[in-house]
């Protein structure tokens, strides 16, 4: 087995990829990066059955989206390919006939309706049918039956599996890097199917063929496999092959109570349980997070650093990951936490590369006809209100009157604001813009509150009506930083339509 450290990240592909699947990509990601070692994308769809159209480009797409890039998989070919489960269905069959050789393993012709028999009659005894030592000899299987009753069987082609021959009386030890020691005893194992009927491989056969010829050296995956550990260590036993190194990562849990998050906590609640969208499904994508972000969130559920740090770079996370300080304890997925995350990304960025993502959006909006979306006036706008947001995408409800000139204002501002000389002190007020020939936000202001003062009125009977015919309501940044932007023609445009419409 090779030296250097080799994981795999092995999805089946039988829909989109959920977050959980995505933490145990980023977690060998992390480890193979932070030990100088590859990290192989491996599909395992030998169950055709369950395979669905377009989920394994779905997967692809998602790590690439959250910057987890692969060394060796579908696309990436290295020198232990194919990565599809379904290409290395030859390599299987003489691993289970070599089984079978060395006595680890057996054919079983047991029916499916024998089989329902016997479960059934276990059952009204108040007892759990267990396929293992304590009955295998009973069962239709090559060792129950004599040599010549087996070759007559497999010569009509009659159909079999091929069980694993658990021992009998055996204490297991296991080791796993989160958990540490584990102790089996072999007595409550079944024999489970290494081969089946339509001559496929089931999981187990396959994954541990395929982790040793991929010279496997690290297993991390979820808590979920914790029960097949045994299974395989024999396997890696039965086989005389170095067993790599497990880790299995705890759940991810529900917001609230117990038990593994599921896409109906997401529907019910209201947030994304996969990386991007799949059918009705919106992704953390669509959903506008950064996939720093995304990547940032998932590294912490779980996984603890040792210190107060939250947040943390893809670089960071590869020199402060380690499996040791992963927790055994399934870790709670908290929707608000996740938007946080986002919130510091978003606040992080400079204002020119929100005004490059926001600009699109701009653009749909206004059908591309506001003369104020040029980049450079998006960019100024972006720095008066991005401290209130937590996605792109919420800029514009934040900052849309800048785009777009009201036409109808809320009733209530209308009836809190809007009095009877209204009119008469904003057709003054326009007359005063008229004569500005600076435009800026500064001197806009200087010279409208020195003409407020000079006319002894009250900021009260300017400046919230000004604001309300300008936005349309009592929201909005400084309303000298609005008329600034929007200019000089836009902004007496909005008071007079206003008062013609209030007036």
């Amino acid at each position: 087995m090779s030296s250097k450290v080799r994981v795999r990240f092995a999805p089946s592909p039988t829909g989109p990829l959920h977050i959980g699947g995505v933490r145990t990509a980023l977690f060998n990601y992390l480890f193979a990066k932070k030990n100088g070692g590859n990290f192989i994308l491996r599909i395992e769809d030998t169950d055709q059955n369950r395979y669905v159209e377009g989920a394994e480009n779905y997967i692809i797409e998602a790590l690439h989206w959250c910057g987890i890039s692969y060394d060796e998989g579908p696309g990436k070919e290295g020198d232990f390919g194919p990565y599809r489960q379904s290409e290395r269905k030859h390599l299987y069959r003489k691993y289970a006939d070599l089984l079978i050789e060395k006595g680890h393993a057996y054919y079983a012709f047991d029916t499916s309706e024998s089989l329902d028999t016997h479960r059934k009659q276990h059952e009204t005894e108040g007892k759990t049918f267990i396929y293992n030592w304590h009955n295998r000899l009973k069962l239709d299987n090559s060792l129950a039956l004599s040599t010549e009753e087996v070759n007559a069987k497999l010569a009509t082609n009659e159909d079999y599996v091929i069980r694993f021959k658990t021992p009998e009386n055996e204490n297991l030890k296991l080791t796993d890097i989160i958990r540490g020691s584990i102790h089996i005893d072999t007595n409550v194992l079944d024999d489970k199917v290494l081969f089946k009927s339509d001559g496929m491989p089931t999981y187990h056969l396959a994954n541990i063929v395929d982790d040793h010829l991929m010279e496997i050296t690290h297993v991390i995956r979820g808590e979920e496999w914790l029960p097949s550990l045994a299974l395989h260590q024999q396997l890696y036993d039965a086989f005389g092959w170095k067993t790599p190194e497990f880790a299995h990562l705890p759940l991810i849990m529900k917001p609230v109570g117990k038990g593994k998050l599921s896409k109906r906590d997401g529907e019910k609640l209201g947030f994304p349980v996969f990386p991007l969208s799949w059918k009705e499904s919106v992704g953390y994508k669509e959903e506008g997070y950064f996939p720093e972000a995304v990547v940032n969130f998932l590294a912490l559920l779980g996984w603890n650093p040792g210190t107060e740090q939250e947040i943390f770079s893809l670089d960071e996370l590869i020199k402060e990951f380690s499996l040791e300080r992963v927790n055994k304890s399934g870790a709670r997925f908290d929707p608000d936490k996740t938007k946080w995350y986002n919130t510091q990304y978003l606040q992080a960025k400079t204002d020119a590369n929100i005004a490059a993502l926001f600009l699109p959006i701009v653009q749909k909006n206004t059908d591309n006809t506001a003369e104020i979306a040029t980049i450079e006036t998006v960019t100024k706008i972006v720095s008066l209100i991005k401290e209130r947001a937590s996605f792109v995408h919420e800029l514009w409800d934040l900052g849309d009157y800048f785009f777009k000139a009201p036409t109808q204002y809320a009733e209530k501002a209308v009836k809190k604001q809007w009095k009877d000389g209204s009119s008469e002190i904003l057709n003054q007020l326009v007359i005063v813009l008229e004569g500005i020939v600076d435009f800026t936000s500064e001197n806009t202001e200087a010279i409208v509150k020195q003409w407020i003062s000079d006319q002894e009125l009250s900021f009260g009977k300017v400046m919230p009506p000004l604001r309300l015919v300008l936005v349309g309501d009592m929201k909005g940044v400084h309303v000298f930083d609005i008329i600034g932007l929007i200019g000089k023609k836009e902004t007496i445009q909005r008071i007079q339509y206003a008062i013609a419409f209030l007036g």
